[in-house]
């Protein structure tokens, strides 16, 4: 597990492009639409989530921790 420290308030599409794990914007949309991305261990469809410090974002088997710069 990793922590990717970032600028608080994020949602999650430009989470997923800023811990490399989707490479753009429909990247990381074709991601959420399909299931593939977990937040705190639950299937999360809204790429438009805030995301708080704490939250776990997984995707490809890797989880990442949003961390407040």
């Amino acid at each position: 597990m990793n922590d990717v420290p970032v600028k608080l308030p994020i949602r999650l599409g430009q989470f997923l492009k800023l811990a490399n794990l989707a490479e753009s914007g429909a990247h990381a949309r074709e991601l959420v639409e399909n299931g593939d991305v977990l937040l705190n261990g639950a299937p999360c469809t809204q790429r438009g989530k805030q995301l708080t410090e704490g939250d776990k974002v997984s995707a490809h088997g890797e989880t990442i921790t949003v961390v407040a710069e």
